[in-house]
């Protein structure tokens, strides 16, 4: 069984993760300057590349929705990333379960209410030790999301 933990959004990444738990391989979301106005969009042509390659069984994605915060223009295009996301998966028949961050994140042992950046990759690092080079920088926070929402995925069902 192949399990995809997805982050979505510009910055997010897609988690490959074998029955047991194990990292097998992340992938940044790919993203090309192709959006309105030249902004930076998620690509649907290449995430389908890397979703069908895995063969994954199912997904498990973060829910996101607008925030107050979001400009119009960043709710939308969150929500059109979201859309790809959902569309991709569905065309490669691939069942995708949404599931909000307190959940992940209680899962994964994050503590709420504190900035959970540094907390994701710690925990990552922690679990897939010799892959800790994939959680490295700072700006890897993300692939430690899509790690952590994937082994939630496979916690949900006992695992």
């Amino acid at each position: 069984m192949i399990l995809l933990g997805i982050d979505p959004g510009l910055d997010g990444a897609i988690a490959i993760l074998n029955e047991t738990g194990g990292l097998e391989a992340i992938h940044d979301m790919p993203t090309l300057l192709d959006g309105a106005k030249g902004r930076r969009a998620v690509n649907p042509a290449l995430l389908a590349s890397i979703v069908y390659a895995t063969h994954a069984d199912r997904a498990v994605c973060e829910l996101i929705g607008p925030r107050p915060t979001d400009g119009t223009t960043g709710a939308f295009g969150f929500g059109r990333s979201r859309g790809i996301i959902e569309g991709v998966l569905a065309a490669a028949g691939i069942p995708v379960e949404m599931i909000a961050p307190p959940v992940w994140k209680r899962a994964s042992g994050i503590a709420p209410g504190r900035e959970n950046k540094d907390s994701a990759r710690s925990v990552a690092i922690t679990r897939w030790p010799s892959q800790a080079a994939l959680f490295a920088r700072k700006c890897d926070c993300d692939r430690a999301e899509a790690a952590l929402i994937g082994l939630a995925g496979l916690m949900r069902e006992g695992r």
